[in-house]
């Protein structure tokens, strides 16, 4: 069988790294998955995802002059499932799940009055930066004031 990019292969995990998955799609060519294209959400452990012996459909993304190979498991997969950064848009299907980041929060984009100008947004982050800054300063001097009432002074 000839390769090419854009093909979808089935192929057998065959080792498996920190950044990557090396996958033989027919005896004696192999490429690699990188980590990045494991899944369509945040890959942190590999080993979570992928098994030595596995086998897995991946799309061809390149194939260099020097014969490397370069494959992606989650561009192989349906296309609604490829971007788990899309917003979620609301809408009353029951199907449809908010996508959520690595650590389990649900991603929603900021809401903005569409009324708002650049200048209302700017005055409003100086505003809030200002509060922050504000309460960060008390934060630091109260607890310089307790840490020099409580104890007793070296004579």
């Amino acid at each position: 069988m000839s390769l090419e990019v854009g093909m979808i292969v089935e192929g057998k995990v065959t080792g498996i790294t920190k950044f990557g998955a090396f996958v033989e799609l027919e005896p004696g060519k192999t490429g690699m998955v990188h980590i990045s294209e494991v899944a369509a959400t945040f890959v942190n452990d590999i080993k979570e995802h992928l098994k030595e012996g596995q086998t897995v459909k991946v799309k061809i993304l390149s194939i260099g002059e020097d014969g490397k190979i370069s494959l992606s498991i989650k561009k192989a997969l349906p296309q609604q499932s490829n971007n788990p950064h899309r917003p979620y848009r609301g809408g009353s299907s029951s199907s449809q799940q908010r996508p959520h980041s690595p650590n389990g929060y649900e991603w929603q984009p900021p809401r903005q009055p569409e009324s708002s100008s650049f200048e209302d947004m700017l005055s409003k982050f100086k505003q809030t930066s200002d509060e922050k800054i504000s309460n960060l300063k008390r934060a630091n001097e109260s607890r310089r004031g307790s840490s020099r009432r409580g104890g007793s002074s070296p004579k």
